[in-house]
């Protein structure tokens, strides 16, 4: 398998357990990610599949034997990982605005829009807000749809909301034939244009 498809199956898995693995271990992995040190994912990604009791799915089973396995994952926790059939529905609503910042304005979208605007990578890029119905938290969730190196283009935008003091970004970037999961579809319902339709460059 190439480095670059490595890459690509890694970050499609990461995208996969959008929603079920908490945002800091997701955004960590995907920094890794876009830096090349698939090993650091192979090595604790297991392990925080074990510990936080995420199941996967035979697809993603697929992905994390291609993936990990070959990068140094520990065999014996990736057998460990459970099996489930269908992904239930999470604890999460969405919307397209977020009370917090209508008043305030929103500085984070204008940069966001500023470096995503002309690229001709970017198919489209977008945002809604992400809604706990546990913890009553909310967060940003960024999702931007690219025919370009997705992997890297998250491990940017993360570092440049965490620039802007976002300490756990929420980052789905989603290669143009990845079909979205229920997660995504669900954000991607309720969010709207980063960029407006005529300022992105047609691939």
């Amino acid at each position: 398998m190439s480095t670059a498809t490595q890459t690509a199956e890694c970050h499609e898995l990461l995208l996969r357990l959008a929603g079920r693995l908490g945002d800091r271990q997701l955004w960590r992995c995907r920094d890794w990610l876009a830096s090349g040190a698939v090993d650091a994912v192979a090595r604790v990604l297991p392990l925080t599949l074990l510990r936080e009791r995420v199941a996967i799915t035979p697809e993603e089973s697929r992905l994390v034997g291609a993936v990990l396995l070959p990068a140094g994952a520990d065999a014996e926790r990736l057998n460990a990982i459970p099996w489930v059939d269908e992904i239930s529905e999470t604890d999460y609503t969405f919307s397209a605005e977020s009370t917090d910042r209508v008043s305030a304005g929103d500085s984070d979208a204008v940069v966001l829009g500023a470096i995503l605007r002309g690229r001709p990578e970017v198919v489209e890029a977008r945002s809604s807000w992400r809604h706990d119905r546990t913890s009553g938290s909310t967060a940003r969730v960024v999702l931007v749809t690219t025919t370009g190196d997705a992997a890297r283009l998250t491990g940017e935008l993360q570092r440049v909301l965490r620039a802007l003091g976002t300490a756990e970004p929420v980052v789905e970037v989603l290669p143009r034939a990845f079909e979205p999961t229920g997660y995504h579809r669900a954000a991607l319902a309720a969010s709207e244009p980063l960029v407006a339709e005529g300022h992105l460059v047609p691939s």
